[in-house]
């Protein structure tokens, strides 16, 4: 029965192992392009928005507060 078994289970757990070794790799892929999609908005695209925003503002008359600094949170490491 136990050979039976085992002859019987390899056809089915190579394609699962394939299967989930695919799965690891598209979710750390998809991190890491979330990752620098993040860096790339924060560093290159907000200034250039908030700099829109200032003209705006200064068009209608409106007082601003000065720009937010940006703050990078590292989700990756954890506390101690």
């Amino acid at each position: 029965m136990l050979k039976f078994f085992l002859l019987h289970v390899w056809p089915l757990a190579v394609p699962v192992a394939a299967q989930f070794v695919r799965w690891l790799y598209r979710r750390a892929r998809n991190d890491e392009l979330m990752r620098a999609f993040v860096a790339d908005m924060a560093t290159n695209h907000l200034p250039h928005i908030y700099e829109l925003l200032a003209r705006l503002c200064e068009r209608q008359g409106i007082e601003r507060e000065p720009l937010p600094l940006i703050r990078w949170v590292d989700l990756d490491k954890r506390r101690r």
